[in-house]
Formats: structure tokens, C-alpha cells, sequence
């Protein structure tokens, strides 16, 4: 059988490209699955040593805090022998539930190169070829802010969540016996969310490149995202400023990259008007 050829993306009707777009979507999600069967045999890997690795006082994030601590005189609950918590599961499927999702989950975690390449077939054919070029890269930059936002996450913003709030009782009566979907959705919701939030510099600049987006509006309402910043990080964190500042660092240096990004877009598309009205 012939294999058939990609139609011209200036020919294809609303319906050509919809049934263009399922098939990105299908072998997406194909490559999320098949991560995910990978991910759902490795599951003491999976569970034991990722998982539940920040409910252990030998994580790194906790060794590296209480050794900071130490060295300038301070006590500090990180350098407790454990977390005055159990995790349990109340309900017959839980386990076999959380097996499932989090096996999906990581599939879309280590998938995410390959789903953002998906993305980037079905968008680029609609491109300028100066914007194609302009955008090389957009795979491999996208994929390392999103890790690194996974990163962060997982050693910072998890960790962190989980011993202020597996510690934190409002009475000795109450003891913390947390349920495993519970504690699952915590890690999963730092990581996820980070990784998302890392992506801002590549959200600004498509964002700018459609004119929703300049350097003033970024730079006129940066004292309210500082605020918005600092308010989720002190959801997120323990109540010490400390923590709060390491959340929300890296998140502020984002938004400044952001800004530049901004800037540079725009002196380019000045930049090519300019050249397209001198070759006239």
C-alpha cells in the first residue's frame, strides 16, 4: 500500500485538519501508554524509591536542610529520624488505583519530549518558514524547562509540602494516618505543577508572537505577580520565610527571563517589517 501523503497545510479543510490532529494525538497517546506499561512493571522503583522517597528523613532535600541547620547552630524538624505519619489505603481498588494513575502519570512525565513533538508536526506546516527557523529548538528547550521544573518540584516543593503538612496536627487527639491517593496527588501535584510553570519563558513568547503579550504588560504588572508568587509559596511551604524564598526564586528569575524574551521577539518582528518595507 502506497503511504499517503502529508496534504498541503493551505489546502486542508477544518475537517482535514481535525482528523490530522487525532492522529497526533493518537500516537501521543500511544507513547504515553506504552511509557506508562514500563512504568506500571517497575513499580517498587516507581513507589518505593520515587514516591514515597520524600516521606523518608534520608531524602536528599532533608539531609541537605538539616545539615545547613546544624552548621549554624539551629535545631530543625528536617533532622528528625522520621515523619510522624502512616500512609494507608481505605478502600479495596485504592492501591490497584494508584498503580494505574501514577504508572500514567509517569508515562506522561518521560513521555513529554515525544508529546511536544507530536505538537510541533501538527503547528509547524502552518509556519512561516523564518518562523520555523526561528524555532528550532522549541523541542528540546521546552523538554529541559519542563524537567527541571520536575526537578524542582520533586526535590524542593514536594518535600517540603510533605513534612509541614505531615507534621502539622491541630491537637495530639488527632493522628495523621494519611490515605495513599492523598499523599500520591501531593508529589504528584509539585511535580506536575512546577513542570508546567517552568514552561513560562516558551508560553511568553508564542504569547508575544500573536501580540497578546509585550514587555510593558509583563514589566507594568510584575509587582503583582510578586505577590501571587509569594502567596503560593507560602501555600505550598512551610510558614518559614526561607522556604517560601527558595519556592519562589526561581519562579521570579523565569519571570524575568520571560520579559527579556518578550523584548527580543518583538525587536525581531520590528526588525523583519523593517527589512520587508526596504525590499518594497
Amino acid at each position: 500500500m502506497a503511504k499517503k501523503e502529508r496534504k498541503d497545510p493551505n489546502e486542508m479543510s477544518f475537517l482535514d485538519h481535525l482528523e490530522e490532529l487525532r492522529w497526533h494525538l493518537i500516537r501521543s497517546t500511544l507513547a504515553i501508554v506504552i511509557l506508562g506499561v514500563g512504568a506500571f512493571l517497575m513499580k517498587d522503583f516507581i513507589f518505593d524509591t520515587i514516591i514515597f522517597g520524600p516521606k523518608k528523613m534520608s531524602f536528599p532535600t532533608y539531609r541537605l536542610f538539616c545539615d545547613i541547620a546544624t552548621s549554624l547552630g539551629f535545631d530543625s524538624a528536617f533532622c528528625a529520624d522520621s515523619l510522624p505519619f502512616t500512609i494507608q489505603n481505605r478502600t479495596m481498588a485504592g492501591q490497584f488505583s494508584a498503580h494505574i494513575w501514577t504508572s500514567i502519570w509517569a508515562g506522561f512525565i518521560v513521555g513529554f519530549p515525544y508529546v511536544l513533538y507530536e505538537i510541533w508536526k501538527f503547528i509547524s506546516p502552518g509556519l512561516y518558514e523564518k518562523e520555523r527557523k526561528h524555532s528550532r529548538g522549541f523541542i528540546l528547550i521546552a523538554s529541559a524547562l519542563f524537567f527541571m521544573g520536575v526537578l524542582f518540584g520533586y526535590y524542593v516543593v514536594a518535600p517540603l509540602s510533605i513534612n509541614f503538612l505531615g507534621t502539622y496536627q491541630v491537637s495530639e487527639e488527632v493522628l495523621n494516618e494519611i490515605d495513599i491517593s492523598s499523599f500520591i496527588s501531593t508529589v504528584r501535584a509539585a511535580v506536575i505543577a512546577c513542570g508546567i510553570m517552568f514552561e513560562l519563558p516558551i508560553i511568553i513568547f508564542f504569547l508575544t508572537r500573536v501580540g497578546l503579550v509585550t514587555p510593558e504588560i509583563l514589566r507594568k504588572y510584575r509587582k503583582i505577580a510578586l505577590v501571587i508568587v509569594l502567596v503560593l509559596s507560602a501555600v505550598i511551604t512551610p510558614p518559614d520565610v526561607a522556604s517560601q524564598i527558595i519556592v519562589a526564586v526561581p519562579v521570579l528569575i523565569l519571570y524575568q527571563i520571560s520579559i527579556y524574551i518578550s523584548s527580543v521577539v518583538l525587536k525581531r518582528q520590528a526588525k523583519a517589517q523593517k527589512n520587508a518595507r526596504s525590499s518594497r
